[in-house]
């Protein structure tokens, strides 16, 4: 069901990890031929191109683009409560953690009269992806809409694939988290489209406006969703590509392999490309696991769905010989979701680097937090957590440099300003500064 990988007794460098270690494939790069008319269709047509590419990918033509507010209100009427109490509290963690993520300006005085401020301001209007594909995803506009609330921004706009059982608008239970958060623009608009349209705008047949351009998309998707996010980048400030999700397990001897097995295969339930990694130091809890997952996989929902992404390359059971070993395959890989089960799990995680979220001990599965935890769920994937890090409220923030000198500190440090712009043959750069000094006191 799963290959075995036996890197014991290998030097485990970071060049050799990331030629052994197993991925997902993102092929991004090939995506691109096909979003490139879907986003042309969407600059030069506008709603007409959305409708008929909805009828094209997702099987049926919203009378709406924009949900209408009665079916948000009905939405939320309506959810069961179990899963809207749910909600509130995902919603009430997640504002726990991400309020405490703000950043206030601060005031450098650099020489007398002379000072640099750092304001943070956030960014205009944001447009906030939600997939709708072989899943359904509340919990990923709470995870959108908090940090951004939490950052200021004044303009929030969701976006979800129409659904053909739903009468063309997205999936009630995202319209319902929609509600809950207070967010009103809400498009069911899916796909490359519709980051198109968060990006470039559109305007409806008759001309009236449909959705106005945002600043910023955010939020996974799939490769497409990616793609255009690639393509469209420069004309709108992205979150990253999201690519295939994926977990990895440190373990030991002392984890239990029925946890370790259930935690692979909820990950391993999101697609057939999702990623799960076991690495330990113990080949006998590797063959526990592999047991165990030949026993659960078929009691799951989706065990198709399961038993193709753990049989795939991107997938594995990793044996290393000690515990370096297992923190040198976790920074060479830089997962999503890594799982620290091992004696001191706690020790053991503070020595990692790469990450995109960790989840300590037996009592932290990574379930914990796609939904309560506080956490968030949006985090990078494919390695970019060696470079990056997941949603937060500083991806909504812009850090602004005010300079603000006087007449005084300017003539104090125009030499040296005079000799670095005549060092770059920028001599220019120079007269703009003693073109203020003329008169300036002594």
């Amino acid at each position: 069901m799963i290959r075995r990988l036996d890197l014991r007794g290998r030097a485990l460098d970071a060049r050799e990890l990331r030629g052994t270690l197993p991925r997902a494939e993102q092929d991004v790069e090939s995506a691109l031929d096909a979003v490139r008319p879907v986003v042309d269709a969407v600059r030069t047509r506008g709603a007409a191109a959305l409708r008929e590419l909805a009828e094209r990918f997702d099987g049926v033509r919203p009378e709406h683009l924009r949900v209408p507010a009665a079916a948000l209100a009905a939405a939320l009427e309506d959810l069961d409560p179990a899963v809207r109490a749910a909600l509130e509290e995902s919603v009430r963690r997640a504002r726990l953690v991400h309020a405490e993520q703000r950043r206030t300006d601060t005031t450098v005085q650099v020489v007398p009269g002379g000072t640099v401020t750092e304001r943070w301001v956030p960014v205009g209007r944001v447009g906030l992806y939600a997939p709708g594909g072989v899943a359904v995803y509340p919990s990923s506009v709470v995870m959108n809409v908090v940090p951004a609330q939490e950052a200021g921004v004044a303009e929030l706009v969701v976006v979800s694939p129409p659904q053909r059982d739903h009468g063309g608008l997205p999936h009630p239970t995202v319209l319902a988290a929609c509600a809950l958060l207070g967010v009103d623009e809400v498009y069911a608009v899916g796909g490359a489209q519709a980051v198109a349209m968060l990006a470039l705008g559109a305007d409806e047949e008759d001309g009236t406006r449909l959705c106005a351009p945002v600043d910023m998309v955010t939020g996974p998707g799939n490769r497409y969703v990616a793609a255009a996010k690639r393509l469209l980048r420069g004309v709108v400030g992205i979150d990253a590509e999201a690519g295939p999700t994926e977990v990895m397990v440190l373990a030991d001897e002392t984890a239990d392999p029925v946890l370790v097995a259930a935690d692979m295969i909820s990950q391993a339930e999101h697609d057939e490309v999702a990623a799960a990694v076991l690495v330990t130091t113990s080949e006998d809890l590797a063959a526990r696991v592999e047991a165990e997952l030949e026993r659960q996989v078929p009691l799951t929902k989706h065990t198709e769905r399961v038993g193709t992404a753990l049989a795939g390359p991107q997938s594995a059971v990793v044996l290393v010989d000690d515990v370096d070993g297992l923190l040198a395959v976790a920074d060479g890989y830089g997962a999503e979701h890594l799982e620290v089960q091992t004696a001191d799990a706690a020790a053991v995680a503070a020595r990692v680097r790469n990450a995109g979220a960790i989840f300590v001990g037996p009592s932290s599965p990574v379930s914990l937090g796609d939904y309560c935890a506080g956490s968030n769920h949006v985090l990078p994937t494919g390695g970019c957590a060696c470079f990056s890090s997941g949603l937060s409220v500083q991806t909504f923030l812009r850090g602004i440099h005010v300079v603000d000198y006087s007449a005084e500190a300017l003539a104090d440090v125009a030499p040296h300003v005079v000799a670095l712009a005549e060092a770059e043959d920028l001599p220019g750069h120079g007269q703009a500064v003693t073109a203020r000094l003329r008169g300036a006191p002594a």
